[in-house]
């Protein structure tokens, strides 16, 4: 169901009509009943079931239909650096990589860190380039060799340390250890938008990556 305001009363149709028709029956059995007939005890039983099923549908559309967050424009440059000391097969491979990310996954802005320098930015880039502060959450990714995804950064202290090298906007972010040398920061611009899929892509991609780079000299 798509989420217009039309489609938001839809989805509370049920929800309003069972609640509705729910409370006319306890008006009209307290208030205008005095004398119960077994066919209306009958008639009020399926007055009841008929408006459980409703607030039922209503809370079950609610949640399997919610309410979509706003994409937001990121405020950057598109744009594609990489380090000059690349060979061409190296370039082609992680242009390739890279794209790849860009285009079957919802990260619209990414950055390589290896051996604690950027060496890569694709997509909206920050302009000017910033420079990667010391970062507790990229810190453990490299120690753990497990993955962090912050799924909604506004709700945590650490997107000042992203937002010092991503552009402005971003909404969620993910970083996935390449090996033990690198970082892939991925970030999007819809919090929560990086599917289970989205994340296995991310996890294959990102092996090969750190294949790639492994024989890099950084300067």
């Amino acid at each position: 169901m798509a989420d217009t305001p039309q489609g938001q009363v839809l989805r509370r149709l049920p929800l309003v009509a069972g609640m509705v028709g729910g409370s006319v029956l306890l008006i009209n059995r307290l208030g205008f009943t005095p004398e119960l007939l077994p066919s209306q005890s009958r008639a009020d039983a399926l007055g009841i079931l008929l408006s459980a099923l409703l607030i039922l549908t209503g809370l079950l559309w609610q949640q399997v239909d919610p309410p979509q967050p706003e994409r937001v424009e990121l405020q950057g440059i598109p744009g594609f650096e990489y380090p000059s000391a690349l060979a061409a097969d190296q370039l082609q491979e992680l242009g390739w990589l890279t794209h790849t990310l860009l285009t079957v996954t919802a990260i619209r802005s990414l950055v390589i860190l290896w051996r604690g320098k950027v060496i890569l930015r694709r997509g909206v880039l920050r302009d000017p380039a910033g420079v990667v502060p010391e970062s507790s959450v990229l810190s453990r990714v490299i120690q753990t060799q497990k993955p962090i995804y912050l799924v909604d950064l506004k709700t945590y202290p650490a997107r000042q340390e992203f937002l010092a090298f991503l552009p402005a906007g971003i909404q969620s972010v993910l970083c996935y250890p390449l090996g033990s040398a690198g970082i892939l920061v991925a970030a999007t611009d819809v919090p929560r938008s990086l599917t289970p899929k989205d994340q296995r892509w991310i996890a294959a991609l990102a092996d090969r990556l750190a294949y790639v780079l492994q024989n890099l000299e950084v300067v």
